[in-house]
């Protein structure tokens, strides 16, 4: 081959080596410079989007936050809207009573010596004798002996309370309204089976609440108490929600006999000694409940009677004069799991128709309802009109829910067989 050929072939390959030397440096170089631009890049990317993210999430928390606001201030608005209105119409109630009035003086103590009113004693010795305080009557006066409160019905001035209020018939009731005028009240009706009464104010135009529907009520649902607390501080207004419905509970207290109530509203809104007989209320200002109950040493355990268990009371009140309940004329006892073993009974619900511990109390009053349908003692009551008699819905409060003359037909389990009864009510004798 010829030098000169070899030679530039020589050289075309050096050049080449040198070449993609050069190239593969220039290469490297600025593919380095890009690789290390990659993560700062990538880096700004992501900050943008996390930026990005966090803008969204905050316009989020922002807008859910602004939502609350929104509602806490609705709710609060509607909690100051509703004692506006109802305040007006719901009453403090004062019970006086005629009590003998006693007054202090003071005489000396009689002497031990018989004959000193005969003969007198140390001249000396009287002069300084000692006075004792003493105590007689001298006569009565009117003395405030409790208090509550109520809320007017009509225009007319009826009133609803709690019949714990004015259970005493020898006392007097002053209503006095929310101006602070008062009015001679008059206790029309006291309900032998609930902690319910109503009273009656002359005069017309009255401002009154507007009655809800208690069968409506739902656990977290706000709950205002208005009342006259502590008997001092009228009209005093408090917030929380309902807490529990269909509570069952025994009530009294000092100078009380002690009540079963089933079927309550239990709420946190402060309830205080004073706010017997007051309203509970929805957010719309509708009565909901009767506050009647707190639960000694807890803290905001409240019970209300449902509204709806007082309309049929205040309707026959207004109608009648008196309070007109059905009747079905049999003692019993509510059936649970506890009496069902002992009695070795075949259902764990019911109303179990048994007598009292007198003779004369016997299980099926004769002459009544449930004798002129055929019920017996030891029968088992097991529904009303298709509705389950138990513990929330037990049978006072099932047949309390008709009136005199309607007919009902009872399911009873009558020595071990299912069957249904037709029985007419009657008219409570009060």
């Amino acid at each position: 081959m010829d030098k000169n050929i070899k030679k530039f072939l020589l050289l075309t390959f050096f050049c080449s080596i040198i070449f993609s030397v050069f190239l593969s440096g220039i290469t490297g170089f600025y593919a380095g410079k890009l690789w290390s631009g990659l993560p700062e890049a990538f880096s700004n990317g992501l900050n943008i989007f996390n930026r990005q993210n966090r803008s969204d999430r905050g316009a989020e928390d922002l807008a859910v936050a602004e939502q609350s606001l929104r509602a806490a201030l609705d709710t609060e608005a509607a909690v100051v809207a509703v004692g506006e209105k109802v305040s007006p119409a719901v009453v403090s109630i004062i019970v006086t009573k005629d009590l003998p009035k006693i007054e202090q003086y003071y005489s000396a103590p009689q002497s031990g010596d018989p004959f000193e009113q005969f003969f007198g004693g140390d001249p000396f010795s009287n002069f300084f004798q000692f006075q004792a305080p003493q105590y007689r009557q001298n006569g009565t006066e009117k003395q405030e002996v409790g208090g509550g409160t109520g809320f007017i019905v009509s225009k007319d001035g009826y009133i609803v309370t709690n019949k714990h209020v004015v259970v005493d018939e020898k006392a007097e009731y002053t209503v006095v309204m929310n101006d602070e005028s008062k009015h001679t009240a008059k206790v029309l009706a006291r309900d032998t089976v609930n902690d319910i009464a109503i009273l009656k104010i002359e005069g017309d135009n009255y401002p009154v609440v507007t009655l809800g529907d208690s069968a409506q009520v739902k656990p977290g649902q706000t709950a205002i108490a208005i009342g006259n607390a502590l008997g001092e501080f009228t009209n005093t207004l408090s917030r929380g929600v309902i807490s529990g419905l269909s509570r069952s509970i025994t009530a009294g207290g000092q100078g009380m006999d002690s009540e079963d109530l089933v079927g309550v509203i239990q709420t946190d809104a402060s309830i205080n000694p004073g706010n017997s007989g007051g309203p509970l209320l929805n957010l719309k200002g509708e009565v909901i409940g009767i506050n009647t109950a707190i639960v000694q040493g807890a803290q905001n355990i409240g019970f209300a009677i449902p509204i709806n268990e007082a309309k049929s009371i205040i309707e026959s009140v207004r109608r009648d004069g008196r309070i007109v309940r059905p009747w079905l004329g049999v003692r019993y006892v509510m059936i649970d799991e506890t009496i069902a073993k002992e009695n070795n009974l075949s259902v764990d619900y019911g109303a179990l128709i048994v007598r009292g511990e007198k003779q004369t109390d016997l299980a099926v009053v004769p002459g009544g309802p449930a004798d002129k349908a055929g019920l017996m003692e030891n029968d088992i009551i097991l529904e009303v009109n298709g509705k389950k008699i138990a513990k929330e819905s037990n049978l006072v409060k099932e047949v309390n829910s008709y009136k005199p003359g309607d007919v009902i037909t009872l399911k009873v389990l009558h020595r071990g067989e299912t069957k249904e009864v037709k029985l007419t009510l009657e008219e409570r004798k009060q």
